[in-house]
């Protein structure tokens, strides 16, 4: 309930400032052009001053309403954010980390936040987990160095690892959800062994670093939605740039470049990344 009612004040806040900041950028301009020619006219008849007068005093008055407006609007949508995140933190605390048979349907519903996919390795070793845990801190801001850590590790964000964070630490669920799903460089799923990064740059973008993608990809049978390979030899990463502009279309594995590729090209540089591998 407390949540409702601080979205609907952020709602409501929001839509005042909007108007505000609207009728604003129509009425300024209009009132200072008005300013200006009774200021010229007052020049060659002094009759005009007194509405120049009362015209200024107007618009001071609404202009100094308006700013009074807007302060208590911005305070009043900061406060409910802040109260809307602190209700949606309490619940969020409130979620099981081991939702068992007995546990309400509700409450495994919210845990699969923590675990979209089914996990890929059934043991894992989470001593790794414990030690970083142990050097990194087990407050909620050690959340981003704890989750560079186990990708680190691991390759990727085990769900087991997680849960093991949540158990140690005081990061919660919903942050570990949040904090993976927001920033690029976690994987929530294993990687190949071997990491392809394409080049979509501008220059490669032109020279064809599309059809180069979907040729690896329908080479290896990667499948829409996923960048791994199903023996998991190759991940595919489609990167903004390798500063190889002039050999385009480039892509890089494992740190070795080939570049001026065409798609038949693109998959025997793969092969040759499987060959550097020792046996």
């Amino acid at each position: 309930m407390t949540a409702r009612i601080a979205a609907a004040v952020i709602a409501l806040s929001v839509a005042l400032l909007s108007v505000d900041y609207v009728v604003a950028r129509v009425r300024t301009p209009r009132d200072d052009r008005l300013i200006q020619s009774l200021q010229q006219q007052v020049k060659s008849d002094a009759a005009i001053a007194a509405r120049l007068d009362a015209e200024f005093k107007r618009i001071t008055a609404y202009r100094h309403a308006r700013k009074l407006r807007d302060r208590i609007a911005a305070d009043l949508l900061i406060a409910a954010a802040g109260l809307f995140l602190l209700t949606v933190r309490r619940s969020a605390r409130r979620i099981p980390l081991v939702a068992g048979a007995g546990a309400p349907a509700q409450a495994r519903a919210k845990l699969r936040i923590l675990s979209p996919r089914p996990a890929a390795d059934p043991a894992i070793d989470l001593s790794f987990v414990e030690e970083a845990v142990a050097r990194l801190g087990r407050t909620r801001e050690a959340a981003i160095p704890l989750l560079q850590a186990i990708q680190n590790h691991y390759r990727y964000l085990p769900d087991e690892a997680l849960r093991r964070i949540c158990e140690l630490t005081e990061v919660t669920p919903a942050q570990i959800a949040g904090t993976s799903s927001f920033y690029g460089q976690f994987r929530r799923s294993p990687a190949g062994k071997h990491i392809v990064k394409v080049c979509h740059g501008t220059a490669c973008h032109v020279a064809g670093a599309r059809q180069i993608t979907e040729e690896v990809r329908r080479t290896l049978a990667i499948a829409d939605g996923a960048d791994t390979d199903p023996s998991r030899t190759f991940t595919i990463e489609e990167v903004a740039c390798l500063g190889c502009c002039s050999l385009a279309p480039v892509l890089m594995v494992e740190g070795h470049t080939a570049g001026k590729l065409t798609p038949a090209s693109a998959c025997d540089a793969l092969d040759e990344a499987e060959q550097r591998q020792p046996a």
